[in-house]
Formats: structure tokens, sequence, C-alpha cells
């Protein structure tokens, strides 16, 4: 296991680089175009409330939660040079740690209003020991936003092409086998882990969450203008989010 978590890490460092100057002069078209919206619409008022950013990276969501009013936002990552990225543009309600989300034992019981979780539950290997952790960290009546890839993506993901490079449709394979995915985003080798839908919601259900809702998000006329390249986003969901509560 151990093994495995170094292995996940060193894939996060070598992508670090491109991914920390993508986040910061980029177009990052597929959060800020796509997921963004849904995400913080999901999350509702942060005003006031303790946040924690699971797999925050370097610290994009944790910025704008702080700027819409949240008291406290605390990102962890196991990254080393994400959390470095984090600290240099921190504010006085952000704190940024170097941690494991599969285990949370540093953090105590009830802690916090608010987790999100944004593309970071489908890079875990334990994506269950997160949601357990969570679970205890929250308050009653806390809410736990998701956001993954779409299961139907992480499946496969690819586009079937006609000789001439038309798309014809995504392939999708093997759906039914919860396992490691492979991707290669930014010039490195990336793991990923696919699961079902069904293997989520059940997780969730099974920790005592409440489904309050489950969002697929699609591209909207407005923001096709801007973002031209999220037009598959029309056909296929991409990603799929998933707002939860604590009773």
């Amino acid at each position: 296991m151990q093994e495995k978590k170094d292995q996940l890490r060193q894939e996060w460092i070598e992508l670090s680089s491109a991914w920390i100057k993508e986040s910061r002069e980029g177009r990052t078209p597929h959060r800020n175009g796509l997921l963004d919206q849904p995400m913080l619409e999901a999350c509702g008022n942060v005003e006031g409330l303790q946040v924690l950013d699971c797999g925050c990276g370097e610290g994009r969501f944790c910025r704008i939660l702080a700027q819409r009013g949240a008291s406290y936002v605390l990102g962890l990552d196991l990254c080393e040079p994400m959390i470095k990225a984090a600290r240099e543009l921190q504010a006085s309600c952000n704190e940024y740690r170097v941690a494991d989300v599969q285990n949370l034992s540093f953090l105590l019981d009830q802690r916090f209003d608010l987790v999100v979780s944004y593309l970071n539950q489908c890079d875990l290997p334990d994506f269950m020991a997160n949601t357990r952790e969570v679970y205890r960290i929250l308050r009653n009546r806390g809410r736990f936003v998701v956001a993954n890839l779409h299961p139907m993506r992480s499946a496969g993901g690819g586009w079937y092409k006609t000789e001439n490079g038309k798309k014809e449709h995504v392939i999708l394979d093997r759906y039914f086998e919860g396992n490691e995915r492979y991707w290669r985003m930014m010039g490195v080798n990336f793991t990923n882990f696919h699961r079902t839908l069904s293997t989520y919601i059940h997780g969730f259900i099974e920790v005592g969450f409440k489904i309050e809702g489950i969002i697929e998000p699609t591209i909207s006329k407005d923001q096709l203008a801007l973002y031209p390249e999220l037009e598959d986003g029309l056909r296929v969901p991409n990603f799929i989010i998933y707002s939860l509560s604590k009773p």
C-alpha cells in the first residue's frame, strides 16, 4: 500500500509544475467553463463556514471559497510542490498541509461545516476511507460536495473516430471492472481509479450520508462561446457531482 501511495504521489510531483502553470496562467476550460459554477452552487452560501478541501492542489478552489466569505479553509494534498505553491498565495483564512485525505486522524470530530472533493476521490485508491473520515469530521447537517470523472468516462473515455477524424461516439468498455485506469496528462503518465456509479452511491449511503442531489454538468451556450473546446460536453457527461449531507 505504501508503495502504491508513493507511486501516485510521484506522478503528481512530476505533473505539478505544468499543473500549477496551467491553473494560474492557462484557460483551464473544464474547471473555469464547466465545473466551477455547479460546484459553487452545490456548496451554497459559504459565508462564515469552516471548510476542508480534500486534494486541494495548488489551492485554486480554496482561494475561491475564501473570496466568497468562508471564515477558514484548510487545503490538504499529498503533493509537496502543490502545497508549497498554494502557500505562496495563502490568505489569512487559508491554511495548507501535506496530508493523505484517506487518513484525517489529526482532525477533530465535527470540525467542519463543509468539505469539498474537487476531482480527488477518483484519484484515491480507497475512496471509502476518505468518505468515512469526512463523515466523522463534519458537523451534523454539514455538507460534502464531491466532483469526480463521470464513470462512463473513466470506463473508457476516448472517442471512436472515422477515417477523416469525425467523432462518432465515446468508447466505453469494462465498465463493471472497478480498477486502475491509465491516462497521459500534460506529458505525464497518470493513474485514475474507475468505479461504477452504484459503487459511489452505495458507498456514500453506507457511511451515513444523505444524497441531496446528483449533477451531471454540461456546457451552457454562454460558456460554449467562451470555451468552444468544450463542445463535447453537449454530447457526453465528462464529470459528475454528488451533493451529500450528514443528517
